[in-house]
């Protein structure tokens, strides 16, 4: 239990990195995570210079005056931690077959992933979008027993979110037509897709709440994968009364054993609390794996060495590259799809 993968091995000879972005995921989890891992950061741009001279001091590395100044480097990786909708812009500045990995959602919708999809084929750019979760040490470790039969065949997968998650961290999101699935929840879908494969179909119910400003802050959605499998997934960003019945965690269960998963950093978010991982095989007890990380920022540094090695030639295949990314894409876009449909009318009572 104890030998499960919770990290994805280090780059042999890794290439430096060039940060775009200098918002809090950049200070809470990028560069934490390559500090940690020991990858040589080059630099980092903002349009907002005096953040990103701030925080290169804080990390002693270069802050680009401009973008045309950044992503002039040669034989780097290209991090891209900007909005959506700022994608597509700067991915049309690298230069021809740069490598990048590309902050989620990848773009603001279907259409603009279809956008940044044909600018990485046309551009020869290896690319990979930064889905982490997959990359988290307990995600990890919940892979790697599934894969070893540990669990069986996975026949239920249950994601129970009731939080009080504070929106005002990022402003960004204020006025934005889609947020909970596009910039939360897809986490998880893209995660159920590395486990379960893609959906047959997804039906879904995303809203807002009067607390709030944001377009939407609760979903609840089933993913079809047929008469065998059940998906579902309950999201409350509104749970406001106190950490006691908060919660955010998975159920996973097969027909050989369980798994459990709580996602720590959601709770009390950004300080986070310890994830957890517990499994239960046939008629064992419960058994805690004792995770070596967390989520933030430990998942960044694996996502980071999966791309690196795979430039190295150590990895085959690129995980989460942007032609599998998309597939997680078009998971939101049938979500959203889903959501604006009408719902099935119920029978009256006959006469």
């Amino acid at each position: 239990m104890q030998s499960l993968r919770q990290h994805w091995p280090l780059a042999s000879a890794p290439r430096p990195i060039v940060i775009i972005g200098a918002g809090s995921i950049v200070s809470d989890a990028h560069l934490p995570a390559y500090g940690k891992a020991g990858y040589p950061v080059l630099g980092i741009y903002d349009p907002d210079q005096e953040k990103a001279s701030q925080l290169a001091a804080q990390w002693d590395c270069q802050a680009f005056s401009t973008l045309a100044e950044a992503t002039a480097e040669k034989s780097v990786v290209f991090d891209l931690a900007i909005p959506p909708a700022a994608i597509v812009g700067v991915l049309d500045q690298l230069p021809q077959g740069a490598a990048v990995l590309i902050q989620k959602p990848m773009g603001s919708d279907l259409a603009e992933a279809t956008e940044i999809l044909a600018l990485c084929r046309a551009k020869d750019l290896q690319a990979a979008v930064n889905f982490q979760l997959r990359f988290s040490p307990m995600m990890l470790a919940l892979q790697d027993a599934i894969d070893k039969g540990m669990l069986g065949e996975v026949l239920d997968f249950d994601a129970w979110l009731a939080l009080d998650t504070p929106w005002g961290l990022w402003k960004f999101l204020e006025g934005l037509p889609r947020v909970e699935i596009t910039l939360h929840s897809i986490h998880y879908l893209d995660l159920i897709r590395a486990v379960l494969g893609n959906p047959l179909g997804i039906h879904a119910r995303t809203l807002g709440h009067p607390s709030s400003s944001m377009a939407q802050t609760r979903t609840s959605a089933i993913l079809d994968y047929g008469d065998r499998v059940r998906c579902c997934l309950s999201i409350n960003h509104d749970h406001a009364y106190g950490r006691r019945f908060q919660a955010c965690e998975f159920r996973v269960c097969g027909s050989a054993g369980a798994a459990y998963v709580k996602l720590g950093v959601n709770l009390d978010y950004p300080h986070g609390e310890p994830d957890e991982l517990w499994i239960k095989q046939g008629t064992d007890e419960w058994q805690q794996v004792s995770l070596t990380g967390e989520w933030f920022p430990d998942a960044f540094a694996s996502r980071m060495s999966q791309l690196q090695r795979f430039l190295t030639g150590e990895d085959e295949r690129l995980i989460s590259n942007v032609e599998d990314s998309w597939q997680t894409m078009a998971l939101v876009e049938a979500a959203y799809n889903s959501s604006a449909a009408p719902a099935t009318p119920i029978a009256g009572l006959p006469e």
